[in-house]
Parts: C-alpha cells; structure tokens; sequence
C-alpha cells in the first residue's frame, strides 16, 4: 500500500522465479533436443515434464501455469545447467505446481453455470438461478426450501445474456448493501468521508485517498455482511491512518469491535478467482 493511495490487495500467487545462468566464452550450437520445446527430466522417483523455451534473457525463469512448468533460459546456456538448475530448485518448483492446482481447484469452486439452475454466491450464502420470460425485471425470491434469483429472460437466452442480466442486477444490489454498510459504519467518521464509488478491480477490495473518497468493488457482494463491515470498516480506517500500523488497526476494531475471524475469511481469496 503506497501513501497516495491506501488499498486492501487481494491475494496473488507468485508463480515464477529467476535463478542466474552463467555466460560462457564461447556460446555452443544448439542440438536436436534442445530445439524440441517438450521434455522431461527423473527427479527421484517421479518424472517430471516441463516446457522449455529459448528467451533472450541473462538468467534461466521458471513459470507455473494451466501448461504445467516451463523453463525460459538464455540461447547460450546448456541443456546440462537448465536440467541441474531444476534439479536445485524441484522443492520450489513442486510447492509452486501444488500451489497453482490448489487455485485452480478453487476456482472451479467459484464458477457458474449462468443458465437456468446455475448456482451464484450472494451474501455468504447461495441461489439459484431460474430464467423467468414473464417476470418484469429481476428480483430474489425466498421460501423456506428456495433461495432464487429469477431473471427476466426466457429459457433459450444464451449465457451470455445471462451474465449480463445477472451481473447487472448483483452491481444494483453492491450500491445498495455497501451504501447501508457505509452509513451504518461511517458514523464516527462523517465528517472525513468525502463520498465513495464502487470499483470493478481484479487486485483490490478497496481503497482510500487522501481526499477522503473510497472505492469498494463490487463483488463483496458474493460475501457475507461480516466481511462486507470487515473491508468497510478497513477503508475507512484508512480516513485516519494512511497505513496498516498499529493505529490503523485499533482504528479498524474501533469502527468494527471483532473484525479479525472476517480477515481471516477473506484474506485467502482469491479475487480474481470470483465468478465475475
């Protein structure tokens, strides 16, 4: 968090690493097998497969990714020092494959099927989709045994419409819960607050500037009120404390007395990982 502007982050996965290679002398031709971009290496008991790619850079990269792992390493460095350096490195680079797998699984989690019986996080909790043509506009529904949203869209409307028409309606409701949340909240800082906007950020959960003016994405929606207050009531800590010091944060339990079990929640999501 910089001082111009005060920001809560959301979690993002370091994927990639740089370990040095040395220039020889003389640069040596390049074989048969390292022009072939696939190739495997034994690392103990498992094999290991891995992408390589020749780069103009002065070090040997390793990166993470749907592909699996793969290797960027200057023209001039052997195949010998690329497989050694991934030998040093297969501790790294087995935490980074688990680490990368465990987001994915997680974000599978999230997605949704926008289609009729698709299922969207909404307030901590769950609904169901349900395309409605006869309904005028789109609006929740309750029972005892459904939670539905119905959108006003016939049965044979393609997802992208309703997406549109879901993502619409979950902005309308953001404006309306964050706004309460910020009058409830805000009290003690009334005279600080200069107004607040919702944000569409794929990094952030908030911010604060140093005119007084917030910004809270809209996808806290998908979250319970606990953690709706939890980064309310850290933006606007930010009103008095452009900083996570000490101070900032008894301003935090001032405004919300309890706010560490919904920093916990919150702090390994994902943002980016969100059905929106």
């Amino acid at each position: 968090m910089n001082q111009r502007n005060a920001s809560f982050d959301a979690r993002q996965l370091a994927l990639s690493f740089d370990a040095p290679a040395q220039q020889p002398a003389v640069q040596p031709p390049r074989t048969r097998a390292e022009r072939d971009g696939r190739r495997r290496i034994a690392l103990g008991h498992e094999v290991l497969d891995y992408r390589l790619r020749r780069a103009r850079r002065r070090s040997i990269g390793f990166q993470i990714d749907d592909g699996g792992l793969t290797v960027s390493a200057p023209r001039w460095v052997r195949l010998a020092e690329i497989e050694a350096a991934i030998v040093e490195k297969q501790r790294w680079i087995r935490a980074k494959i688990a680490e990368w797998h465990d987001w994915r699984r997680k974000r599978r989690l999230h997605e949704v099927r926008f289609a009729d019986g698709g299922v969207l996080p909404f307030l901590g909790a769950h609904v169901t989709l349900r395309l409605r043509a006869e309904a005028i506009a789109t609006r929740l529904t309750e029972s005892p045994h459904a939670r539905e949203l119905h959108v006003a869209l016939p049965a044979h409307a393609d997802e992208p419409q309703v997406r549109d028409a879901v993502q619409a309606w979950l902005q309308s409701e953001a404006r309306r819960v964050l706004g309460e949340r910020i009058e409830l909240l805000a009290a003690p800082l009334a005279t600080r607050l200069r107004g607040w906007t919702l944000s569409s950020a794929r990094s952030q959960w908030g911010s604060c500037s140093h005119d007084g003016r917030i910004r809270l994405n809209w996808r806290l929606i998908h979250f319970s009120l606990a953690v709706i207050d939890y980064v309310v009531a850290h933006e606007l800590a930010h009103l008095t404390e452009m900083n996570h010091g000490a101070r900032f944060w008894r301003a935090v339990g001032e405004l919300l007395p309890g706010f560490e079990a919904a920093r916990d929640e919150i702090k390994g999501v994902d943002l980016a990982a969100l059905p929106m």
